[in-house]
Formats: C-alpha cells, structure tokens, sequence
C-alpha cells in the first residue's frame, strides 16, 4: 500500500505510553473481532484499517477472529465476506483466523472456575424475569432466589445444563457480581445460556452457549491480545470485561474505545441493513446502494480510497456524523489520475449530419487519461448519424443555454465543430426525434483554424458503431442525513429515497466498452465515473454503474465553510 503515514491519535498516544514503560514486553497486539451475523460495512472498515494500521505501523500483529457465539444469526457466507473484504482493503492476518467457538472448551472451564470461587451460580428465572430483576438507572435490583446456592450445587446443575438435561430457556449461568451496581451490567450478568441450536462450526457438539461478553474479553486474552481497541459502545463493558479476568487471574488486555464511524444519508445498524436486505428494499448485500464494503467495491470504489477516508475522518472519542462527500472526494481524485476516458450517451438524441458524406466513417484521436499522457489515445468511429445526449439540445432554450440549440454552433469532443439547422418531430407527439446540422471539416479534432471557440463542449457516439448498454444511476439511500431523525410515529423506513436507483436501458457507448472487464473503472466524459459490474456484466453485453458523480461536493462544503469562517 502506498498510504501516506496515519495520522497520530489518543490510541497511538496510550500506545506509545505503554511501550515507554515497557508494558506487554513491549508486544502491541491487536485483533479485528467481526461477529459473523452479516456484511462488513464502512463502519467495519475504520476498525479494520484502524487495528491492522497500528499492527503494522508498530511492528505488531493483528488477528483476525470471528465472535461467533450466536448460532441462530452466523453462517458460513458471512465468514467468507468477511475474509474477502479484509483481504480486498489490502489487509493480512497471516497464520491468525481465529473464531471464539475454537475457545468454547476454555471459557467452559473458566466458567466452572468462577463457580468454584463462588462468583457464579446457575439461575432459574426466565429472560424476562431476569430484566425485571435486573433493577433501573435509579433503583437497584432484586437478587434472584437461585443466587444463594451453594457451589457444589452450581457446579452440578452447570454439568447438566451442558449435558442437555433442561429445557431450551429453563436456566442461565450468572456472574455473583452486584446487584445494586451504578453499572446495570454489572448486576449479575448472564454467562451462558440453554439454548439447541445447530452451530455452523461445532454442529450439534453444545446445547449451551457463552453470551458476547462473557466469551469476548477471555478470547482477546487466550489470544494474548495486548490493546483491545472497540467502539464507544463498549466503554460501559469495560468493568464487566476487567471483573472478568481478574477473578480469573488471566492475562488482561487494555480495552480502549474510539467512536464508531457513522455516515451520512444511511444507517450502519446490522439488525437495520439485515432488515433492508431481507424486505426488498435492496438487492442483497452488495447492491450499490448499501454501505457494506461489497457494496463499495461492486460500485467501483478502490481499497485506497477507503482507507484514506478511514485515515481522512480520524479517530476521536466523540460520535459524529460524516458526510459521504468526503469518501467520494477521495475516490474522484484517484480515479481523475487513474481511470480511462470514454464517451457514452445515456438518453440519446439521434443527430444526422446533413453534409457529412452519406455511407462514409473516420476514426478520431481520443485521448485516454489527460491526466497521464503516457496512457495514449484510442481510436473512436465518427460517421454521418451521431447520438448526443438529449439534454444537451433545447430547442426554445433560455438565455444562458449554451449547449446545441436552433442556429448555434457546438464542439463535439476530439471531432468537429457543429451548427443546428432544423429538427424532426413525431407528428403525433410533437417529440423531437432527430436533430440535423452541419459540420464544419476545416476543425477536425475540435480546433478552428480562424480561432473562433464555441461556449459548450459536447461528447457524443457514433451511431452505427455505438453499442447498447444498461447503466445504473445511484442516489443517496436515505433522503435525509440522518435516517434515525424522525417525524413523530415514523419509523427509520419512512426515510428510505424512493429515486434511489434510477435504470437506463437504451444508453449507447463508444465500442471501446464493449470489452471492459466486469470491475473495470472508466470516467464517462461529462457524466461521471462508472464501473463495469462484475455481478451482471458480460463479455460485449456490458452493465455499468455509476460510482460517483464529476461533481466535487465536498470541495463546495468545505469553500462554503472557509466563506463562512
């Protein structure tokens, strides 16, 4: 990777504090914990750029460990997901795949363990008993009846929890912590729980199951994770997770909380994303128009742009609400120096040249990426009948239209001047259909020997040669910048964008593009930056999405801010 050096935080600072004192062996060690229960989004991608970052940048190591403790939501394609999107923002956990089932065994003993000591017992009381006992933010809560059995007790009602003796529901296992604890969880939380569920790693193998924080903070010790970096979330599981290891005298990580990435114009909830994906609203967890990272790399987004917006945005300790202009301020700059240019017309007004010769074609000089003249040019076909864009003519324009209208002259991009003499409707619709005009030969390639400019640039296809695609245009999912602000007796859905996908059937592009590789990367002149989608794309019949727009949104934000200053 060729990143410029990550910026210095409070993570680096605490860090470098523990190296100064010699903590750890001067070991930093850390891991990127995915529960296995859905699809990487952006948010994900901060911690993973955020954990490997600080592996590599320190000379450490990075585990890659799936939290998988809940059968009922895990399966196997999320595993693969998850691998392939590490792997795709240009990560590498090495010989480290770890999963919290491999651990199942240990965090068995450590619980019995705790039971020997007297900080867990085996409780009768139903789920909704246990909330209800659990107390409020201002009152404590009520110990439940089982709370004062006796080890010996505990330890054998545990054995036969696990060996299935129980009814799915009928017990739990609890820490003895204290029920009148500030901290409601620190009253007494639930370890394991009964529960028949087919595991997609260990089968049939258990009938009783860790909860997440009974089974998260051992496993970043057995792994000997040195600073366990999660998401502000997790301050309040801090204590929960240090009572934990110290009762059991193990290894103890340094847990320190960062604020989870949250972006504009969509939501980062799984429960929320799982919800879109298995209602419809979307087309699985790659459509485009998700924020999962598949969903960024189908829609023509690049590993490096993603990291340096995780590097862009930082890492602090108050939540808040970036802009996705940022993210698509980083890829516009990439792919303006990297992507090939190509024509396409995606609403096509056909244009009859009506003093070109009839049954004739050239081929004109088309410059590849002006950006990189090493990149050459290409041939494009021009002939007598051309398509332009439909909103690039008006045939009563307004004062500042400066595009093709009745007696003005135009540029075609790489090829000549043109002038409109006359359009063609459909007698029933009044429809334009056809536009005619006439070249001027002496400005090939788009100069005028007598020096005369036209005001508007056009790009355009030739359309004999055109070949006919499907693009993809994608709005923001969300109309609003914050989905979760709602109008009273909303709900999040109410906010999704009715318009976000738009699908154009009949757009022509220049037959260049018939061989782009599904992935491929292009910028459309005038139009925006598009990708060859590699899930329906096919070799001469290509389907493209539009990544981003050529329009800097960002960069107008941040002007109107310095104004503002």
């Amino acid at each position: 990777m060729t990143d410029t050096k990550p910026k210095d935080n409070f993570v680096r600072e605490i860090i470098d504090g523990d190296l100064a004192v010699g903590k750890n062996q001067g070991r930093v060690h850390t891991r990127f914990p995915p529960e296995p229960n859905g699809y990487l989004h952006i948010g994900h991608a901060k911690s993973i750029c955020l954990n490997f970052g600080l592996a590599a940048d320190y000379k450490g190591k990075c585990n890659l460990r799936f939290d998988d403790t809940n059968p009922e939501t895990e399966e196997p394609d999320y595993v693969r997901s998850i691998k392939e999107d590490v792997r795709w923002l240009g990560f590498d956990w090495e010989d480290r795949e770890f999963y919290a089932s491999d651990y199942f065994g240990r965090l068995y003993d450590y619980a019995v363990d705790l039971i020997r000591k007297g900080d867990a017992y085996v409780c009768d009381l139903t789920a909704e008993q246990v909330t209800e006992y659990r107390g409020t933010l201002t009152g404590p809560g009520k110990e439940s009846p089982g709370r004062g059995r006796g080890v010996e007790e505990n330890l054998d009602l545990f054995a036969r929890m696990r060996a299935g003796e129980f009814p799915d529901g009928a017990k739990t296992l609890r820490a003895r912590i204290d029920m009148a604890d500030p901290n409601l969880l620190m009253r007494d939380p639930v370890l394991y729980r009964v529960r028949r569920a087919h595991h997609y790693r260990t089968g049939d193998a258990w009938c009783i199951y860790p909860t997440y924080d009974w089974a998260h903070g051992q496993s970043d010790s057995i792994e000997g994770v040195t600073h366990s970096i999660c998401t502000l979330e997790f301050e309040v599981h801090r204590p929960l997770y240090d009572w934990f290891l110290v009762r059991l005298g193990i290894h103890r990580p340094r847990q320190i909380e960062f604020a989870r990435l949250s972006l504009s114009h969509t939501v980062l909830s799984k429960r929320k994303l799982l919800t879109l994906v298995k209602e419809g609203f979307v087309d699985g967890w790659d459509d485009p128009r998700m924020p999962t990272i598949s969903a960024f790399r189908r829609r023509g987004y690049t590993p490096a742009s993603i990291r340096r917006f995780c590097d862009e945005i930082g890492v602090a300790k108050a939540n808040s609400i970036v802009d996705e202009a940022l993210l698509e301020h980083g890829l516009r700059e990439e792919l303006n120096k990297t992507a090939p240019r190509a024509m396409a017309v995606l609403r096509p007004l056909k244009v009859v040249l009506t003093n070109y010769p009839e049954g004739s074609a050239e081929e004109l000089d088309c410059v590849n990426n002006p950006e990189d003249p090493g990149r050459g040019t290409r041939k494009v076909p021009f002939s007598r009948v051309l398509y332009i864009e439909r909103d690039d003519f008006m045939e009563d324009p307004p004062k500042k239209f400066f595009r093709l209208s009745p007696g003005k002259e135009v540029r075609l991009r790489y090829a000549y001047f043109m002038t409109c003499t006359g359009v063609v409707k459909d007698p029933a619709t009044g429809e334009i259909v056809e536009v005619h005009c006439t070249y001027d030969p002496a400005t090939r390639g788009g100069d005028a020997p007598d020096g005369r400019s036209p005001k508007a640039t056009l790009h355009w296809v030739s359309a004999g040669h055109a070949i006919p695609a499907e693009v993809r245009l994608y709005d923001t999912l969300f109309t609003k910048r914050d989905p979760n602000e709602l109008e009273e007796g909303a709900d999040w859905k109410s906010n999704l964008n009715p318009k976000s996908l738009e699908t154009i059937a009949g757009a022509r592009l220049e037959p260049s593009l018939a061989a782009a590789e599904p992935g491929s990367r292009w910028q459309f002149e005038r139009l925006g930056y598009f990708c060859a989608d590699i899930g329906l794309s096919r070799p001469g019949a290509p389907v493209f999405l539009r990544t981003v727009t050529l329009r800097d949104t960002w960069a107008r934000i941040q002007k109107s801010g310095r104004e503002n200053e």
